[in-house]
């Protein structure tokens, strides 16, 4: 009688003898159980080591699968059963690919049984390898001219605060080149202050400031959004910077005693199948205040074909709650799967904004 024979007889013999959990349960060990790489060069590529574990339990067990929390972590494992005594290993790579710094990562082993029954860790410190100055500066603006990112994202924007970016450059070319930032004039919030240079020297680096500041006495609400298109000596190749926020209360000004908590009883209004040429459906949603002030809405925005009576100003005393009406306007657009959203922004110091999706699918 071979070995796998063997084996495969013993597996069959303990599961129908119907041996309690407690008294077959597997017990895979590693030592070491964790692996510190010390410095690994991002240059270098993908660093391995392989662990060794032993079946110290009482029944052979199998490996069913070794689960990482993100794909730079790649295991290799048998799934051959392993008898008791016997040994097994797991082989890990680690892809330091664009992850400088510090790195942590553990990795799960489950038995045939769905059990977790050994964990590893895989530590280390990834030495960064020197970039071009196209990686840094991915955007090319032309003239040789270009920007790290076209894209200035702000979370919450407060009266009274200024909130400030920048977006990096370098001129590449062995010129000196003009620059000019054009407002979109159809997506202009009027608060954006920027800071930019008219001239840059050949191989000169640096930021074009951008910031907000709404004013203290004049609150704004909701959506800030503004474009600026570059052109470079006097030429423009379409690159646009994309400068949002969203205007909000200030959520120091709130006291803990007074302050409301916002919920909806959705986050996502399913208008489903809607005739394209019928009537506008419409669904409602429900907002609470499960705070101890009044809930104040403080902007309404909807998206592409939504629409709600919805207006700011309403108040949400404390333990109460309003009906939200959404409507929809099934012939704003084509046909097929449509998404929209409705937005609102209340004085919720905790989470300001709500943003609930809304679905159709338009037919004829």
């Amino acid at each position: 009688m071979n070995r796998k024979t063997i084996i495969t007889l013993i597996v069959c013999a303990l599961a129908a003898t119907g041996v309690a959990a407690q008294e077959e349960r597997p017990e895979l060990v590693f030592e070491p159980a964790v692996w510190d790489f010390g410095s690994v060069r991002e240059a270098d590529g993908p660093v391995r080591h392989t662990f060794t574990g032993v079946n110290r339990g009482d029944r052979p067990l199998v490996i069913l699968d070794v689960t990482t929390t993100c794909g730079c972590t790649v295991p290799r494992f048998s799934k051959r059963p392993v008898l008791p005594g016997d040994r097994t290993e797991i082989t890990v790579s680690y892809d330091p690919t664009n992850r400088p710094g510090a790195f942590d990562k553990e990795l799960w082993i489950y038995s045939s049984d769905r059990k977790r029954i050994a964990t590893l860790t895989i530590r280390g410190e990834v030495v960064p390898r020197a970039k071009s100055v196209e990686e840094l500066y991915p955007v090319d603006a032309g003239g040789g001219l270009r920007l790290n990112t076209t894209l200035c994202a702000f979370t919450y924007i407060y009266p009274g605060v200024r909130m400030q970016s920048s977006v990096g450059y370098v001129n590449t070319s062995d010129r000196t080149v003009s620059l000019e930032l054009r407002p979109d004039p159809a997506i202009r919030s009027g608060l954006l202050r920027i800071d930019a240079p008219e001239r840059i020297a050949p191989g000169a680096r640096g930021a074009i400031n951008i910031s907000y500041l709404v004013p203290a006495d004049t609150p704004r609400y909701g959506t800030l959004r503004d474009a600026l298109e570059l052109f470079v000596d006097g030429r423009s190749r379409g690159t646009t910077i994309v400068v949002h926020g969203i205007g909000a209360d200030n959520p120091s000004d709130m006291p803990e005693e007074k302050a409301p908590r916002s919920e909806v009883s959705t986050n996502v209004v399913k208008f489903g199948p809607v005739k394209h040429g019928g009537p506008r459906p419409s669904q409602s949603l429900t907002l609470s205040n499960t705070g101890r002030g009044d809930l104040i809405v403080r902007a309404v925005e909807c998206g592409e074909g939504l629409s709600t009576p919805l207006e700011p100003g309403l108040a949400v005393p404390p333990g109460g709650s309003a009906r939200i009406e959404v409507r929809l306007d099934p012939s704003a657009d084509g046909y097929g799967a449509r998404s929209s959203f409705l937005l609102l922004v209340t004085n919720d110091p905790l989470r300001p904004m709500r943003r609930i999706r809304a679905t159709a699918v338009i037919e004829e």
